[in-house]
């Protein structure tokens, strides 16, 4: 009858860790977790609120991955990030796109959001799903401010994507030469970047640049020595 008892419970054990094998994020969220997230996507500050305080778990995972502060970053609702971070939101979980708060955060140019991060001492290692840091969508899409932000971090400012870009790449190859681009490339260049690092075809910044008429955005990369 033991032995018999032994067997059934090791049975039983075995169908459960394979149901957790196949588990996808969100199939056992509660009912509390899944309003946590969903109250932030609707900026309800009120539930936010009282779901953290009621010791709702703040770092459940949706059906794609998401955490309650990675809506609030794809949000851009501040506030919302502001109380999961103080109760100790994880910044580091990825969803099944590949996205952090960290890397999100980049990418939206939620400055304010992204000092709340910062402070979290979020993994730098941790890239998206084109194998980028949160510096490098932030030079492409004309977040100057972004940029200026994340410069003064532990970014590694010439990380190379998948892609073969960096960030002073992406600045050039991916814009449209303007101001903003213009000034996330001086702010590049100022903090340091490698302005010689060509793509996967051996093109670099400087040749990108002059191919595509970006004359002032050649004036600065002539400047710092480019070639």
């Amino acid at each position: 009858m033991k032995k018999m008892t032994i067997i059934l419970s090791l049975l039983v054990l075995g169908v459960l860790v394979a149901v957790l094998s196949f588990a996808k994020p969100g199939m056992f969220m509660s009912d509390q977790e899944q309003r946590l997230i969903e109250a932030v996507a609707q900026n309800d500050l009120a539930t936010v609120r009282g779901l953290v305080k009621a010791g709702t778990n703040i770092n459940a995972q949706d059906a794609r991955g998401r955490t309650a502060l990675l809506t609030a970053v794809e949000g851009h609702h501040l506030e919302s990030a502001k109380v999961l971070l103080e109760a100790g939101a994880d910044v580091n979980l990825l969803d099944d796109k590949l996205d952090s708060p960290l890397l999100l955060a980049g990418a939206e140019g939620t400055v304010e959001i992204m000092k709340l991060i910062l402070q979290a001492k979020p993994d730098f290692t941790l890239y998206n799903r084109f194998g980028g840091t949160s510096l490098v969508p932030a030079a492409e899409r004309g977040h100057v401010d972004m940029v200026k932000l994340l410069v003064t971090t532990k970014v590694d400012i010439d990380h190379v994507n998948h892609l073969g870009w960096t960030a002073l790449l992406e600045a050039i190859v991916l814009s449209n030469g303007g101001p903003h681009h213009q000034e996330i490339v001086k702010v590049l260049v100022d903090a340091g970047a490698d302005v010689n690092i060509a793509d996967k075809n051996g093109v670099t910044p400087l040749q990108h640049a002059r191919k595509k008429g970006f004359q002032e955005i050649v004036k600065i990369l002539e400047f710092a020595g480019a070639k």
